[in-house]
């Protein structure tokens, strides 16, 4: 086993480390800022500039432009060490590179985002944030590279406490996005899409169904966030034309197309 890996070059090794690299920045961004919604890049700073959505927007899409080159790079390189790919071992010496590469970002990701400059944390309304960045430096930080490292010095052969600490990882994400979608405390606000050709005296008659105000919508007029009365189900919006109701922002997606009234 030890000749097989001294085969394997570390052009391919640094495939593995950029790919997974990579991956680690497209599931930090895709999940916390885009489907979670827990924090945007550049949450934390100040300034009015900082406070518009779209600046936000803009940051985290430079962001995945940038894990896109380091990916792009690491495809690159692997397609230059596609014939060592049948050498024996190959499989799991690139699979245990690309899970340090993984590692790796979400360690340096925590150290130099979350406490050195501290433009966001994991979780940027939570009254605990160390709590979710060490939870999250721990699990997709530590975790994966002891998984890559220990691959790395067995030949990849596995063992229970890798097998377990994997199984861990999928449970944890299976379970963090439909808790994150519970609807968070004393807030009164619901995201609503309407139906397609829906006129606005009919949203307007809905809205006044929940004893409501409207805050904003977008530019098409299906989609709006309403200030829900008191003690008023968000379920009678359903009869008014609505396809789809959340006190959380997790179904609505991405609110960068959303554009305030007015």
């Amino acid at each position: 086993m030890m000749e097989a890996r001294r085969k394997l070059s570390s052009p391919l090794a640094w495939a593995g480390y950029m790919i997974g690299f990579g991956l680690g920045g497209f599931f930090d961004g895709i999940l916390l800022h885009q489907i979670l919604q827990w924090h945007h890049l550049l949450s934390n700073l100040e300034g009015e500039t900082f406070r518009d959505l779209r600046i936000q927007i803009l940051a985290d899409g430079l962001f995945h432009a940038l894990m896109y080159v380091i990916a792009g790079i690491g495809i690159w390189q692997l397609w230059r060490c596609r014939r060592e790919m049948a050498e024996r071992g190959a499989d799991r010496f690139f699979a245990a590179a690309a899970l340090i590469g993984f590692g790796i970002w979400h360690i340096l990701d925590s150290v130099f985002s979350h406490w050195i400059t501290g433009i966001h944390r994991i979780r940027v309304d939570s009254p605990h944030p160390l709590v979710w960045d060490l939870v999250w430096f721990v699990a997709f930080g530590l975790v994966p590279l002891a998984i890559g490292w220990t691959m790395r010095r067995t030949g990849g052969t596995g063992s229970a406490l890798t097998r377990a600490a994997a199984s861990i990882l999928v449970i944890a994400t299976l379970i963090a996005a439909p808790v994150s979608a519970l609807p968070p405390r004393n807030v009164s606000t619901a995201m609503v899409l309407f139906r397609s050709g829906i006129t606005a005296d009919q949203v307007f008659a809905a809205i006044s169904a929940v004893d409501g105000r409207m805050v904003w919508s977008d530019r098409s007029g299906e989609l709006w966030a309403i200030e829900v009365g008191a003690n008023r189900s968000t379920a009678v919006l359903y009869a008014h034309g609505a396809v789809l109701v959340s006190s959380s922002m997790l179904p609505v997606g991405c609110l960068a197309w959303i554009r305030p009234i007015g």
